[in-house]
């Protein structure tokens, strides 16, 4: 049984655990930024191909205790890295610490990268290169105050890199939150979903590729390709398996609009790139115009906020308006808004029903929701400088 960690949006543990769990992974365990699980080696082929939240699925080689550089050394030296890749393929080494009494991960990192060499030059006379850009082989290392945990990286390029992207635009959603989000509002095939603020439509795009089955990882390669145990017949199996499930492309209730024709352009690029482009219905159109295309379903949007929106809308005007529309036009839908600006929702005149903590990258943001129901979820307490309805925020 071999034990393996993927990482994730940090905010998304619990839905990933329970994709995992899914397909097929022993004792998930999230924590602060992913979730350990265990299983056969061929379990992280599945992981890589088939998972719409991980952002990289690492394979445990080691662990150590360690009160110094020397004995991080010494730990990685003693790990089998002849046996794992070849010395032609390039390596590039990642340590990353949490209460670390090292004084130095840089000193770290090259102390991994000169074990892994002076391994590989004992056992075979030469070592590998180095290419921090574009490496064969990731090995990550994890500090914490005492011990050294030893990964290589199975996924190579991050999971959230789909394959099928051709423009990105302005600040564009990362494809695993995006799947993260839908899977956080409970949206389902057959239901209809409209994102108002499509941008390039990486909503739209996740949540085609959910409703048709198609595995996210179909178009693209993998670290785990570049491994001496890689079971070239095991991979062909999977891969194979999901391409045969992948159901065929038919018009689907999923709406996307945005304000700007360029932006929209970009989405229908990438639509038409993954080969999705009749799947998906696209207007341009202001969301302050727009109007629901069905009598119930979720309405989603990562609208822009701060520097982004600085010069096309005033934010005090915009979100008073935004809830108007939603609270008079969208009865009978529940709306989700992704905002970093914990104000900024406060101005839309709703009561969320649930604030979900999630990260977009570094960036703090919070996922609310607002059921909106015919006359009510209006605010009728005045806005004061604490949360909604003058109560905290403890979301």
């Amino acid at each position: 049984m071999e034990q393996f960690f993927a990482s994730c949006p940090r905010g998304l543990e619990a839905v990933l655990a329970a994709e995992l769990a899914a397909l097929g992974a022993g004792s998930p365990s999230p924590v602060d930024g992913g979730v350990a699980f265990a299983g056969e080696f061929a379990l992280c082929y599945i992981a890589n191909l088939e998972s719409r939240i991980a952002s990289r699925v690492l394979w445990r080689v080691g662990q150590a205790r360690y009160r110094n550089e020397r004995d991080i050394f010494d730990a990685t030296r003693a790990l089998a890295w002849p046996r794992w890749f070849d010395v032609r393929r390039s390596i590039r080494v990642n340590v990353a610490a949490i209460r670390s009494p090292l004084k130095s991960l840089d000193f770290a990192t090259l102390r991994v990268k000169d074990a892994v060499c002076d391994a590989f030059r004992a056992a075979q006379g030469r070592r590998p290169d180095v290419d921090t850009a574009n490496p064969d082989v990731r090995i990550h290392v994890f500090l914490t105050r005492d011990d050294a945990t030893f990964y290589l990286d199975i996924s190579g390029e991050p999971l959230f890199k789909r394959g099928w992207r051709m423009a990105g635009g302005e600040a564009p959603l990362r494809e695993n939150l995006a799947a993260g989000i839908l899977k956080l509002t409970g949206w389902e095939r057959g239901a209809a979903l409209l994102d108002p603020m499509c941008g390039s439509g990486t909503l739209l795009m996740e949540a085609a590729m959910m409703a048709l089955d198609i595995a996210p990882g179909l178009n693209r390669t993998f670290g785990f390709e570049k491994l001496l145990n890689f079971n070239p017949n095991a991979w062909r199996a999977v891969h194979e398996q999901a391409r045969g499930r992948r159901k065929p492309v038919e018009r689907l209730p999923i709406h996307g609009s945005d304000k700007l024709g360029n932006v929209l352009k970009l989405a229908r690029e990438n639509l038409a790139a993954a080969g999705l482009g009749d799947a998906v219905a696209l207007k341009q159109m202001d969301v302050l115009d727009s109007s629901p295309p069905a009598p119930s379903g979720i309405v989603v949007m990562n609208p822009p906020y701060g520097e982004r929106l600085a010069g096309r809308e005033d934010l005090g005007a915009f979100y008073p308006r935004l809830g108007d529309v939603l609270k008079k036009r969208y009865a009978g839908w529940t709306a989700y808004i992704l905002s970093a600006d914990m104000q900024l929702p406060k101005l839309i005149g709703l009561k969320a029903s649930r604030r979900t903590p999630l990260y977009n990258g570094a960036l703090e943001c919070r996922l609310f929701e607002y059921r909106l129901v015919a006359g009510g979820m209006r605010r009728t307490k005045p806005l004061t400088a604490g949360g909604v309805d003058g109560e905290p925020d403890k979301g």
